[in-house]
């Protein structure tokens, strides 16, 4: 009698468990390197549009000759500087304000220039006026910047708040 080379039943039924463990294993780990990745990649645009919108802020306020009061308030900046001049004029001014759900700077006889992409959206901008012994004023700069997530899904939530505080330097 000759013995028979093949698999049993069960041994198949063993393999493909087997084999579907592992491909469901691999499958999920490749879903969460992808959910992981774009989690990364939302984070980090939202973070980098909030550094460099308050960079920018922070710098035109140290750079600044002065507040302009009259069209400046708790949700809008506008600042008197030398810098951006129109042909022909001594001062200049600027202005920082919400337009929609983005951050926008305008200078003087320009269109505004958003700040941040479109694909984050400035949920909080708060100027504050701070007291100082000194006469040059401060400025506070509170912001708050969201990825825009109109699907709700968990990997597509991040939310950056900054503030910080400058004063004029009014060399």
């Amino acid at each position: 009698m000759t013995k028979n080379k093949s698999f049993t039943l069960m041994e198949i039924l063993v393999y493909i468990g087997v084999l579907s463990v592992i491909i469901v294993a691999i499958s999920s780990f490749f879903l969460w390197a992808i959910r992981s990745n774009t989690k990364t990649r939302v984070t980090r645009e939202t973070l980098d549009n909030s550094r460099r919108s308050m960079e920018i802020i922070i710098y035109e306020i140290k750079e600044a000759q002065s507040v302009y009061t009259p069209t400046s308030s708790s949700s809008q900046l506008s600042l008197e500087t030398t810098h951006y001049l129109p042909q022909g004029e001594k001062i200049s001014y600027i202005d920082f304000y919400l337009c929609g759900t983005q951050l926008c700077l305008k200078k003087e006889s320009q269109s505004p220039i958003a700040l941040t992409s479109e694909r984050v959206e400035v949920k909080n901008l708060f100027f504050t006026q701070v007291a100082t012994t000194s006469t040059l004023p401060s400025i506070r700069v509170s912001l708050t910047i969201d990825y825009k997530n109109p699907s709700n899904l968990p990997e597509y939530q991040a939310s950056v708040n900054l503030s910080s505080t400058a004063s004029l330097r009014n060399y």
